[in-house]
């Protein structure tokens, strides 16, 4: 079957339907988003003398979703631009438009029969061949269809988006009896290599996977809560990472949901179950009150928590779910917890946590994951054909760093399986039988490879060819040479990867030692260099409380050497003789930048927040970012045209300046970060792959590092322009005095020095410039206390 999806449709246009519009058009598909037509006006389009049958009016719906991607926080769209690719319309005008394209995606509300409707109105118009599916988060995808033509129920299936679906990782693939298998194939692969997803094939069961154990998880917090007298806080004080969930926890996740649609998803699988399972998901009266009351949580302003603004700022109250009033947040803390806190990896943590008798934290944490370990092995091959399939998607939609099984095997399976029977609970049989053969876990690891227990036997988990762990590699081949901060790794192929593992992966000297071996040995031995790790962030700068320690000693030479060897790492990154490809990820900032910048090529992950934010803590970038990011800048410029360097150097001034970060690898691009050349790998997975095959493809093509160039500079001239802003802004009290001294610095390096405009300088003049400037406003007293705010209190100081 060859099928390609280069057009989608989305038959509605609420939050989910509009996210999902938003995330296809983030890929690069057009998209057309339909919705219905409205049965009355509103008062502005009375009052232009417009009627029901206005285009405009007609369209409305789908256009206010659309405008409202701009305003949502956190952003659907990964640019501005991304929203040129979806044309919006009815579903009454334009239903002949399907015919157009390759996927239709029905998003509508949560009833049946008006999604059968909605299927019979879609076979008048759709080609034949067409993928269609329904994004439902419960109804039976095989019910929905079961009235539709035999094409239409072949290339018909579920595709469950997760909310919000620029984000959460998870895709929950539903097929039907009669979905051809290799429309099914198809799907999961363009959902984890153009879609970028985390896919899960889940069976037509209520709720599918996540949702029917989150949901579950969920209730059985809010029920062991009120039986054990904990409070919100205290409950959602040891939830979160502590066990490894999101920092929001229990009830702030409850909050971000909505608690209207948390109980709607509950009662699709109250109304489908029987006995005892029916009733743990029956959502506690005081919940239903809170919705009666509009108490929904984020999107009306109260819910589980409450902000108030006081005199020092905005406090946080909980609610009291026997009193229905707000509260003080408490925490539990206890001996339990504050041992936990002690131990480095969840697993440890886990382990210390439960491990306490008679501990309030430590009762709470069992008696919330026991029965959720039950009710998933009792659920295995009912909702999922394997525990593999449970963990992941728990992962990937819920956000927990290790899933039901996973949690299991932490804690000790046979430990805590025993704990279980003395307590009286009956624990799945084949769980039961898993032990007496004599095993120890769901899963075992072997040469890289991981297995997971399936009837009897372990069974190797699928991998996507283009994800490549780290971990596993070293394990299995060990590594070419390591130091406290970076690890060389062989990657196959002829390609090494240099992998930062410091403290938030900070740049030090020991990871710029690492950088120059790197490079020798790459070009002695192999085709080419990748940088990057599969740690939370790319890197997050250079060591902040090393240089400002060493800043307060006044160890002005140490830091004149420190800086100099940063930027003859990353003039060895741009000159090396084999190609040198970085691979940033969510938060590359300052020194990450730095190393980005210079690379023969960036192979960005989609979620890449880059910028040069040295300025925030008084200082500007010493590394050779400025003078990177205006070069990178400049060769952008069309050749043989002549240019205004001018407005090339106000433009790198004014995103060092106020620390501009990209809110996507897109918008990188869009902000010089990343320029034509660099790539951007829309699946996280996959990053390290597509960064491997850069360096393959720039080997292949012969590469040859850059010829070292003069830097066109705009000289005084540029220089008054650019201090005449920052003086303006003083002026009108939106810059401190230390703001306008570091623009002066920053200023005098980006023009070059006091030299003619136009003057072509070697870079070096520049790298001495930004060393000299950075070094000058590290002595401040203003600056140090910047630095120092910035590692206490982790947000800037203005000063």
């Amino acid at each position: 079957m060859k099928q390609l999806i280069r057009r989608a449709a989305v038959l509605g246009s609420g939050v989910m339907g509009s996210g999902i519009a938003a995330h296809l058009a983030n890929v690069g598909i057009p998209t057309i988003m339909l919705d219905i037509v409205p049965k009355q006006l509103t008062k502005k389009e009375e009052n232009k003398g417009l009627t029901l049958n206005n285009p405009s009016v007609r369209n409305r719906i789908a256009t206010e979703s659309k405008k409202a991607l701009l305003k949502q926080k956190p952003s659907p769209i990964a640019m501005k631009e991304s929203l040129d690719l979806i044309e919006v319309g009815n579903m009454e005008d334009d239903m002949e438009k399907l015919a157009e394209v390759d996927w239709i995606i029905e998003v509508v509300v949560e009833n049946l029969e008006i999604k059968r409707k909605v299927f019979a109105n879609v076979e008048q118009y759709r080609k034949p061949g067409t993928i269609v599916s329904s994004n439902t988060s419960g109804i039976s995808i095989e019910a929905m269809s079961s009235e539709c033509s035999k094409d239409f129920r072949k290339h018909f299936l579920g595709t469950h988006f997760f909310n919000p679906p620029r984000y959460l990782k998870l895709l929950e693939v539903i097929p039907t009896k009669d979905t051809d298998p290799e429309v099914l194939s198809f799907m999961k692969q363009f959902g984890e290599d153009i879609l970028g997803k985390g896919v899960v094939e889940a069976k037509d069961t209520p709720n599918f996977i996540a949702n029917r154990i989150g949901t579950y998880g969920l209730l059985i917090t809010v029920q062991e809560m009120l039986r054990g007298g904990y409070s919100v806080g205290e409950v959602d004080s040891v939830t979160g990472p502590l066990i490894g969930r999101a920092k929001s926890a229990t009830f702030r996740t409850l909050d971000v949901v909505g608690l209207d649609t948390f109980i709607h998803v509950a009662k699709n699988v109250y109304d489908q179950v029987e006995g005892e399972e029916k009733e743990k998901f029956s959502v506690p009266e005081f919940m239903h009150t809170m919705q009666e009351k509009g108490w929904l949580g984020a999107k009306s302003g109260q819910g589980f928590f409450l902000k108030k603004k006081g005199k020092d700022g905005s406090v946080i109250y909980e609610l009291n779910p026997k009193t229905l009033e707000y509260e003080d947040r408490k925490k539990l803390k206890t001996k339990a917890t504050e041992m936990a806190k002690q131990e480095k990896g969840l697993h440890r943590k886990m382990k210390t946590l439960l491990a306490q008798k008679d501990d309030r934290a430590s009762a709470l944490v069992w008696s919330i994951l026991k029965p959720v370990f039950i009710y998933a092995a009792e659920l295995t091959g009912e909702i999922a054909d394997d525990i593999a399939a449970i963990d992941d998607a728990m992962k990937w939609g819920f956000g927990w760093e290790l899933g039901p099984f996973e949690t299991w095997d932490a804690i000790g399976l046979r430990k805590s399986v025993e704990r279980m029977q003395s307590e009286g609970e009956t624990v799945p049989t084949w769980v039961l039988q898993l032990l007496e053969a004599g095993k120890e876990s769901f899963y075992q690891t072997e040469n890289g490879n991981v297995y997971f227990y399936d009837q009897g036997t372990y069974k190797k988990k699928d991998v996507n060819k283009k994800e490549i762990h780290l971990r596993s590699l070293k394990e299995v081949q060990g590594v070419i040479k390591k130091n406290t901060g970076a690890s060389l790794i062989d990657l196959g192929d002829g390609v090494a990867c240099l992998e930062f593992h410091s403290r938030s992966n900070a740049i030090g000297l020991d990871i710029m030692q690492m950088v120059h071996f790197a490079i020798e040995e790459v070009e002695k031995n192999y085709e080419g260099l990748v940088i990057g790790n599969q740690g939370k962030n790319f890197c997050v700068g250079a060591n902040l409380a090393m240089m400002l320690m060493e800043a307060q000693d006044d160890n002005f030479f140490e830091l004149d050497m420190v800086i100099r060897q940063f930027q003859n790492m990353t003039m060895a990154i741009k000159y090396a003789n084999k190609p040198v490809v970085v691979a940033p990820f969510n938060m590359t900032l300052g020194g990450g930048a730095e190393v980005s910048l210079p690379a023969a090529s960036i192979q960005a992950s989609a979620e890449t927040y880059m910028g040069l934010v040295e300025f925030g803590v008084g200082l500007i970038p010493g590394g050779g970012g400025t003078k990177e990011l205006y070069v990178k800048m400049l060769r952008q410029l069309p050749k043989g045209v002549s240019f205004d360097t001018t407005k090339v150097a106000n433009d790198v001034f004014e995103k060092v300046a106020t620390a501009k970060v990209s809110t996507s690898a897109a918008e990188a691009r869009e902000f010089g970060f990343l320029d034509q050349c660099d790539r951007i790998s829309v699946n996280p997975d996959h990053l390290l792959y597509d960064a491997k095959e850069n360096v393959l493809s720039l080997a292949n093509s012969g590469y040859r590092a850059p010829k070292r160039e003069k830097i066109p500079v705009v000289g005084d001239a540029g220089y008054a322009a650019m201090v005449l802003g920052a003086k303006n802004l003083h002026l009108s009290g939106y810059a401190s005095e230390h703001d306008v001294k570091m623009a002066e610095k920053l200023a005098y390096v980006l023009s070059g020095g006091r030299i003619q405009e136009g003057t072509k300088i070697d870079e070096q003049v520049m790298l001495d410039l930004e060393r000299d400037a950075f070094l000058s406003l590290i002595g401040e007293p203003k600056t140090q206390q910047r630095m120092q705010h910035m590692l206490v209190k982790g947000k800037p100081l203005r000063n």
